[in-house]
């Protein structure tokens, strides 16, 4: 799972540099994250593309094919996740993020099906994908609650210090989370690839494929249904009962 540098004594699973440059007189480098998350990028990208084309030249009177086929069901999955957690006035309004972030999510945590480093196996990459969820919860919280987004902290005004750290707490157990699971994952599969001869891994090749369903594709897509049901539950709380 993922990219390693390994040799006779020396196991790496931090983010390597592969190549660095100067911009300003400031020294900065190309990552395997960097790599990995265009390649995430690009398939989702190249993806799209294909989806866009097949619905533009979808014959209404005609059946659909398989590939328009799973286009719909994942459009129809998505809307009733949103639809069921956002309320049925706002899940238009966030229904296309959500699938957005849920496709980011299970394509990154899956690139270590290729030999890839999972992006999301670097903390920058949860990270700012938090601090998006964290601006998203504040900005529907003033659009939504407008004062009272900022008393309720105070509210009561024993309980202040602990609902602040629980606010600033919400993008960073979130980020860790994602990162934790995903690393964790990486570095077992790391492990055994490094310290197991190569003639050994080819007769157990069954029990990695084992693994990897569980560490990549299993935890995987356990870890990115989680970070957007977080995000949708987080967001919704700022509605209010009237606005839901």
């Amino acid at each position: 799972m993922g990219i390693l540098a390994a040799s006779d004594s020396k196991i790496t699973f931090g983010v390597d540099g592969l190549f660095k440059y100067e911009v300003f007189g400031q020294e900065l480098w190309i990552t395997n994250t960097h790599v990995s998350l265009l390649l995430v990028v690009l398939t989702l990208t190249i993806l799209a593309l294909f989806a866009n084309r097949a619905i533009k030249k979808a014959d209404p009177n005609e059946v659909p094919g398989t590939f328009l086929n799973i286009i719909e069901y994942l459009v129809e999955l998505v809307d009733g996740l949103t639809r069921n957690n956002m309320g049925e006035k706002h899940y238009s309004k966030f229904s296309n993020y959500i699938g957005t972030l849920f496709a980011f999510l299970i394509v990154a945590n899956l690139s270590g099906l290729f030999g890839l480093r999972p992006p999301t196996a670097d903390y920058g990459v949860t990270l700012g994908l938090a601090l998006i969820t964290f601006v998203l919860i504040h900005y529907n919280g003033f659009k939504y609650e407008k004062a009272g987004h900022v008393t309720k902290l105070f509210q009561p005004i024993l309980l202040t210090p602990i609902n602040i750290i629980g606010e600033i707490a919400t993008p960073m157990s979130m980020s860790l989370r994602l990162f934790g699971n995903i690393l964790s994952g990486t570095v077992m599969m790391g492990l055994l690839y490094g310290l197991l001869p190569k003639l050994l891994q080819f007769f157990i090749w069954p029990i990695f494929g084992g693994l990897h369903a569980y560490f990549d594709v299993f935890s995987g897509a356990i870890q990115s249904y989680v970070f957007c049901m977080l995000t949708m539950v987080f967001i919704s709380q700022c509605f209010g009962e009237e606005e839901a």
